[in-house]
């Protein structure tokens, strides 16, 4: 029997694997500008966000050169407020995500590397805190703290602290009894300086990657808070409040809504889109 020589993969199989798919890239372009906006307002909106202008309010799209969104009940640029709003909005995102991983990663190692007891009682107030839905659990927070941006921004972090805690757990199950550090055990190096060097970089790695999904997720749970005036407070920019104010008068410009409604639509499915690539890439899964 002859042997069946293995020919090389062809070469348009061999890219499909590493080039990004075309949503990908389209999904890294608008998160690019998200960025830009939040970073440098002034780039993409000359207009102050809170002025109000001599132009009539309820000005639809492209009806005038100087407001390319229109303007909104109080005769303010739809652009500038939104350009301006994507601060809060990514700030939200972001901050809420980084307590949430933060906090999951203390209550995960103290569970996965704990006694059984230690472990009993964590898992199980974290499973009566699953219990409660994020939203409800965030509304719970801000009724003890007040509203505000800062008190969303936390309320959305500690809502979520769960669903990281329970992965940082598992991973640390996992890393604890890995061979090198069984082997570092062996040789008497303190057990913090093995948690901290070999347990910690090892089981938070996987759930970092996880955590960029939770972003859009924390977005949008941060923008159901500004459509309850629990967030930022009028008449600052921001995408749920600019959503909650338009709902008002949906009857007379649907867009007012139409507009901050798809683009936390098309940020969260962008952050959505590239976390799920990272992770992907991060199993060594290739591209269908």
């Amino acid at each position: 029997m002859t042997a069946v020589a293995h020919l090389p993969a062809p070469r348009s199989v061999w890219l499909r694997g590493r080039l990004p798919r075309p949503g990908v890239v389209l999904a890294a372009l608008f998160l690019l500008v998200v960025v830009v906006a939040a970073v440098a307002p002034g780039l993409l909106a000359g207009q102050d966000p809170l002025a109000i202008g001599a132009d009539p309010g309820f000005l639809p799209p492209f009806a005038s050169s100087a407001h390319l969104l229109g303007t909104d009940q109080e005769g303010r640029d739809v652009w500038s407020r939104l350009v301006h709003g994507t601060a809060p909005s990514l700030v939200m995102g972001i901050g809420a995500t980084g307590i949430a991983v933060g906090g999951g990663a203390v209550l995960g190692l103290l569970a996965g590397l704990g006694t059984r007891a230690t472990e009993t009682v964590v898992m199980r107030v974290l499973d009566v805190v699953l219990a409660i839905p994020e939203l409800l659990l965030a509304l719970i927070v801000i009724a003890l703290l007040g509203t505000g941006i800062e008190h969303a921004l936390l309320a959305v972090g500690v809502a979520t602290i769960p669903y990281y805690a329970r992965m940082v757990r598992a991973q640390a199950h996992v890393v604890r009894r890995s061979g090198y550090v069984e082997a570092a055990t062996g040789l008497g190096i303190h057990r913090a300086s093995v948690i901290w060097r070999h347990v910690l970089p090892n089981a938070i790695k996987p759930v970092l990657v996880l955590a960029t999904i939770g972003v859009g997720t924390a977005i949008a749970v941060g923008a159901s808070l500004g459509f309850l005036g629990l967030g930022a407070q009028p008449p600052e920019a921001e995408w749920g409040s600019m959503l909650a104010a338009g709902v008002q008068y949906i009857a007379v410009d649907w867009m007012l809504v139409a507009i901050p409604g798809a683009v936390i639509t098309l940020t969260v499915l962008s952050v959505t889109v590239l976390g799920r690539d990272l992770r992907r890439r991060a199993e060594g899964r290739t591209a269908r």
